[in-house]
């Protein structure tokens, strides 16, 4: 459990999500809030310390992905699958699993599944290993502490700590919104427990010339890998890595890779704050005479890029991958992960 201290810290007046440690991924371009119409509260001060000395990280699992990274790069591919239905789980899981060295199950408001542990638990079952992203919007400390304990009883390859993105308007109007915690003290939260721990960052989103310094106050805080959001180019993950570099981070970035074979898959990865795609490869790809194939070839090639940065020791295949349903997507995913890991002997 984390010290009452980081547990009762005052959260940032005028943030939304209560955070502490803030900013959230979220923030507009123009350095609005996510949530309400003001400027963000955290743009323009300096990143808040964290405020106890970090234990030393453990080693790694055999055999898990972090264990996997430090002699090969490692792809960690999205799950998508149909909510609350086992049969559309095991699918997935056997089409990507097999070629993926972790699966990484989000937590959308507009999506919600199983619980984590239970969710974790099917995973297992089906062969995979499983990253978990546990979030403050929708659980209060007491469940975060009760998810937490579980996904360590069943032994997780992972848990990617985040706050949460804001429910947008009309997505479920009648439930609360919760953040007790934010990213980092959640992230505190599973180290104490004893899990391997990854937090986001979003290298594009405003306020762009704080985001290197929270990723080292984030490994303070317990993580072990931080799992970046999409850019542009490769060149700016490369500049973001070394930017956190000088600003004292140590641990692995895994990079996000965007894919995505028609409108739909496209469009989706387009609309989130913080995120941000290469516009003309978009484009060309949906103008391919193979679309699916122009997707696959444009994802590995972005993957072999980014591998090629010191300081990212893996990417990350998100998205949809396709508008024909949870099934079409595996496929598509698995495609990319098969050609990347026979690209670097995986």
């Amino acid at each position: 459990m984390p010290s009452p201290l980081l547990a009762d810290l005052p959260p940032r007046e005028g943030c939304p999500k209560r955070m502490v440690f803030g900013p959230c991924g979220g923030v507009r371009p123009d350095e609005g809030c996510e949530v309400a119409e003001h400027r963000c509260v955290f743009v323009g001060e300096p990143p808040v310390s964290w405020p106890v000395e970090p234990s030393p990280a453990p080693a790694p699992r055999p055999g898990s992905l972090l264990d996997t990274a430090r002699t090969r790069p490692v792809v960690l591919t999205d799950l998508t699958v149909v909510p609350y239905d086992p049969g559309s789980l095991r699918r997935v899981v056997g089409v990507v699993g097999p070629v993926s060295d972790g699966l990484l199950i989000g937590e959308h408001a507009n999506r919600p599944d199983f619980p984590p542990a239970l969710f974790a638990a099917e995973v297992q079952a089906a062969g995979g290993r499983l990253w978990t992203t546990l979030a403050c919007r929708d659980r209060n400390r007491v469940v975060l502490e009760q998810e937490v304990a579980a996904l360590a009883a069943l032994g997780v390859d992972g848990v990617l700590c985040v706050t949460g993105d804001a429910r947008g308007p009309g997505v479920r109007p009648g439930a609360t919104q919760v953040f007790d915690l934010d990213g980092p003290r959640l992230a505190a939260l599973a180290a104490s427990a004893g899990l391997a721990v990854a937090v986001p960052e979003s290298p594009a989103a405003p306020p762009v010339d704080l985001r290197p310094a929270r990723v080292a106050q984030k490994q303070r805080a317990g993580a072990q890998v931080c799992v970046l959001n999409h850019v542009r180019t490769p060149g700016e993950v490369a500049r973001f890595a070394a930017a956190a570099r000088a600003a004292g981070a140590t641990l692995p970035f895994l990079a996000a890779v965007a894919v995505y074979t028609d409108e739909r898959s496209a469009r989706v990865l387009q609309r989130f704050p913080g995120l941000y795609l290469d516009d003309d490869v978009v484009e060309q790809v949906l103008a391919a005479p193979d679309p699916r194939e122009a997707g696959i070839a444009a994802a590995v090639a972005e993957a072999r890029a980014l591998l090629e940065i010191d300081g990212v020791a893996g990417v990350n295949l998100s998205g949809l991958a396709s508008a024909g349903g949870e099934d079409a997507g595996a496929q598509v995913k698995a495609e990319v992960a098969a050609r990347i890991r026979e690209g670097h002997g995986g």
